[in-house]
């Protein structure tokens, strides 16, 4: 339970700063289409996919995990073009929020679990929430 506690403090402090850090002019390149944003979701709540669920709460997921930090307002947690490619980034592999021996995440396009295609479509979904 206290491991619970922890890890909801750190979420909102986490958040408390990106909503104090983020621009409000911040703009970004094109939207990407309904569809692709549908396939996004598709993506990430396939378990045999990308299976974000196992270990982040999403907004209308089912049997979400908490191991890792609940997919809320990325927008104000990665702003901006630069945010959005460093959570492509995070879910590519390329970068890690937590080093890499300890983190849970695996990464998807190193490891070539999803295609680059694939990654992006879910970092465009997962960036609307």
């Amino acid at each position: 339970m206290l491991k619970f506690k922890v890890k909801q403090i750190c979420t909102a402090l986490a958040l408390s700063t990106a909503f104090i850090a983020a621009s409000p002019a911040t703009t970004m390149a094109a939207e990407p289409t309904a569809k692709a944003l549908e396939e996004g979701k598709k993506l990430a709540f396939n378990r045999s996919k990308g299976n974000c669920l196992a270990c982040h709460a999403i907004k209308g997921g089912k049997l979400a995990g908490n191991i890792g930090p609940a997919l809320i307002a990325m927008k104000a947690r990665f702003p901006g073009k630069a945010g959005k490619q460093e959570l492509y980034d995070i879910v590519y592999g390329k970068k890690a929020r937590v080093p890499k021996d300890i983190s849970m995440m695996p990464p998807f396009g190193e490891h070539a679990i999803l295609s680059d295609e694939q990654i992006q479509k879910i970092v465009d979904y997962i960036y609307t929430l």
